[in-house]
């Protein structure tokens, strides 16, 4: 209920209106009916009401306002919306008695008047009440009498139950604050926002980004919260449960190419990658840890029951908490990498879950597995923080951001043109929004890819245009708000088609400012060497970067040959961290911040040698090779165009997740490729070879001596032989030939 002007929202105002709907009940529903209640009818109280302070106080042992304070207002409130209660149920049986006084055939118990009388044409009885008839006709007259008995009884308890519940209803909301009135600090409200981004990229392929943000006004760490709305339950639990400030959790399939696809709004690692920011309450933060990484492999179905101390590190400068945040004590903080994971239709199905809607409305209909895996890269995400609930940050809120982003390449994949719609993306359209969400809103980049500005052709006619400074560069978008009701009405649904006004030449593809790559060099199965380029392309401007590298404790680095070199130059961090490894405990650490010149590559390279593992800790396939997770590349990248401060929750989400500090520079966050390393590899198929020839020879040989040695040998004595013999023998006689 809101708040209207003149209206009175006053205990003694929400009381009286109850008791005029009360009075308003019982001369509607009971006419005539004296009620036998402290209240006249109406609900009013006597005339003679005015009693002293101490009458007023004063409560007998049956009073149900007995044990309430002493004011009156409160007393009043609460007293009366006992009464009222009761008040119901007592006219509800009222009611009821007066409809069977009505039918006293269908009375219970003493409100009967008399037993049914005999059939017509049956002798009238003896005895007043009794039954003449057969006794099967007795039974069948007794237990009609007790059904109608039992309907009768629930009939009046049913409506005066009825009454009582409407009314303490009616009490409960006129006393509750409305959404828009004052005094709401009790209330926990929720809210819901999905957004799709679609952007051409200079190559040809589209990027799709769904970005779901579910925001609570609520306090989980208190563990006071009882009922979920929007928010996953799931997720609410954990959070309050292991004393979690931050969690940032992905999932990816494939590799973004920053140098041909540009920046990302949100880019991963390939395979799963965690990293938490716990409370400062948490005692013990490697046991949360673990305990973490094991119910998060259970909620999305990932392998992330294998993160352990050999693939967690503590950086210490790299990843800073992205919310509200009262302390950077990277004591506090986790992180692991898990390069080897492979992501699927497993992974996806709990993710689509955690959405209020589902898959069932909104833009989460074009998720669809079959599409989305089809693609050159794919990658989800959860991302849970708390943050201020307004600008005065005097409360705290939190966020919980579900992310999806999907690379289709329709150049490469037969049918040669740069055109696309939703339907040949996701085989699937836009029908409606998520009925739960406050804002549902799909961007067209439709920003110049060439000298002459212009602007890419969409169909149907966007409800808006917008324009912001995105990473440094000027945009525009087309907007298309779901929860405009002039998007649906020519059509059922939203097919958005994108097409390029001319071909776009390959060799004006724009160069991002800030991108890397990383292989390894060297020969041989003994030593090798990590090399990392870092390329600034800004034509003036020069902006440290901080780079984490985190190499498995198998690949032994040499950090004295550590090299940064810039121009031909020896380039020297201003900050370095190193934590060796150690051999199956803890992976190595470094994390250092270098200063890149404008206009320049940076190589960083580090040799290593490779340790050999004992035959129980190589996987299956040995010979794959052993996976080295990404780089990690923060920077503040100066901005070509001035940033304007904008509202967080009017700009798209895209642009919120990291906010800039201030309008020169945005933050940008970038991963390299993962590494492929292969290590001293045993031939795991000698063991067979020797299992099989041993075989053969203890078949072979020490069979035969044995069969040897333990046989019993018998001679033979000749035989005379058998009938066969015999008959023979009489034939050689009849022939003349010697017997045999």
């Amino acid at each position: 209920m809101g708040s209207h002007p003149g209206t009175d929202h006053s205990p003694c105002s929400i009381l009286g209106h109850s008791r005029a709907l009360l009075g308003t009940t019982q001369a509607a529903a009971a006419p005539g009916l004296p009620l036998q209640h402290q209240f006249q009818s109406g609900g009013r109280e006597p005339s003679g009401s005015s009693l002293a302070p101490s009458q007023t106080a004063r409560a007998g042992p049956d009073d149900p306002c007995g044990s309430l304070p002493t004011q009156n207002t409160l007393r009043r409130i609460l007293c009366g919306s006992v009464k009222a209660v009761a008040l119901a149920a007592g006219l509800g049986a009222r009611v009821g008695t007066a409809r069977l006084a009505r039918h006293p055939a269908e009375a219970p118990g003493p409100l009967r008047s008399a037993a049914p009388g005999p059939r017509p044409g049956q002798p009238r009885g003896p005895a007043e009440g009794a039954s003449p008839w057969h006794p099967r006709k007795r039974r069948h007259w007794r237990r009609g009498r007790k059904r109608k008995r039992r309907g009768a009884a629930r009939g009046g308890a049913g409506g005066g139950m009825a009454a009582a519940a409407a009314l303490l209803l009616l009490l409960l909301v006129a006393a509750g604050p409305g959404p828009g009135r004052a005094g709401t600090g009790r209330e926990r409200r929720d809210a819901l926002r999905e957004e799709l981004l679609l952007s051409p990229l200079p190559t040809g392929d589209v990027a799709a980004t769904f970005q779901f943000r579910t925001r609570w006004d609520a306090d989980l760490q208190r563990g006071a919260v009882s009922h979920y709305r929007l928010f996953p339950k799931a997720l609410g639990r954990l959070v309050a449960a292991l004393g979690v400030r931050e969690l940032h959790l992905a999932l990816t399939q494939g590799f973004w190419r920053t140098r041909y696809w540009g920046q990302p709004p949100l880019q991963a690692p390939a395979g799963a990658e965690l990293w938490v920011w716990f409370q400062p309450t948490v005692t013990d933060v490697d046991k949360a840890w673990k305990e973490l990484s094991n119910i998060l492999s259970g909620i999305f179905c990932a392998s992330l029951n294998f993160i352990d101390s050999t693939n967690t590190v503590i950086p210490t400068a790299s990843f800073k908490p992205l919310g509200l945040a009262n302390g950077t004590d990277h004591h506090l903080l986790r992180y692991a990498v898990l390069p080897r994971e492979v992501v699927c239709t497993e992974n996806l199905t709990p993710w689509k879950k955690l959405l209020p809607c589902g898959s069932k409305a909104g833009l989460a209909v074009l998720l669809k597995a079959e599409r989305l895996f089809h693609s050159s890269y794919h990658s989800q995400a959860v991302h849970i923080r708390p943050v201020c609930r307004d600008a005065s940050c005097l409360a705290v809120s939190w966020e919980l951001r579900q992310t999806l982003t999907v690379v289709f390449d329709f150049f490469s994949s037969g049918q040669g043109k740069k055109d696309w719609s939703l339907f040949k993306m996701f085989s699937r359209t836009l029908t409606d929004s998520c009925p739960l969400a406050s804002q549902s809103k799909v961007y067209v980049d439709i920003s110049p890819k060439n000298k002459e500005k212009e602007l890419l052709e969409v169909s149907p006619p966007p409800t808006s245009v917008h324009e912001a400074i995105v990473q440094g560069d000027k945009k525009t978008y087309a907007v298309y708000d779901l929860l405009s009701p002039s998007l649906f009405n020519t059509s059922r649904s939203l097919n958005v088609q994108l097409k390029w006004k001319r071909p776009q030449d390959s060799s004006e593809m724009p160069i991002p400012t800030l991108h890397a790559q990383r292989y390894v060099g060297g020969y041989g199965l003994q030593t090798g060497e990590i090399c990392t380029l870092i390329y600034n392309t800004h034509p003036y401007r020069a902006f440290p970067v901080i780079l984490l590298e985190t190499v498995p404790w198998y690949l032994r680095l040499y950090v004295h040959t550590l090299t940064i070199t810039t121009k031909g130059k020896e380039n020297k961090p201003s900050y370095i961290h190193y934590q060796p490894a150690q051999d199956r405990r803890r992976p190595h650490l470094l994390e250092m911040l270098i200063q890149l010149p404008a206009n320049s590559v940076t190589k960083i390279t580090i040799q290593f040698e490779r340790a050999l593992l004992k035959w129980t800790e190589y996987p299956p396939d040995p010979n794959h090779g052993f996976y080295v997770g990404s780089s990690v590349l923060s920077a503040l990248v100066p901005s070509v165009t001035a940033m304007k401060d904008m509202d967080m929750e009017q700009s798209p989400l895209f642009t919120s997740l990291f906010p800039s500090s201030d309008g020169s520079s945005y933050f940008v966050r970038l991963y390299t490729e993962p590494l492929l390393v292969n290590l001293p590899t045993p031939d795991f198929s000698m063991p067979y070879n020797v299992i099989c020839l041993t075989c053969t020879v203890v078949a072979v040989c020490y069979g035969s001596f044995y069969n040897l040695l333990t046989r019993t040998f018998h001679v033979e004595e000749p035989s005379r032989g058998g009938l066969a013999k015999r008959l023979a023998n009489v034939i050689r006689k009849f022939r003349g030939v010697p017997p045999l």
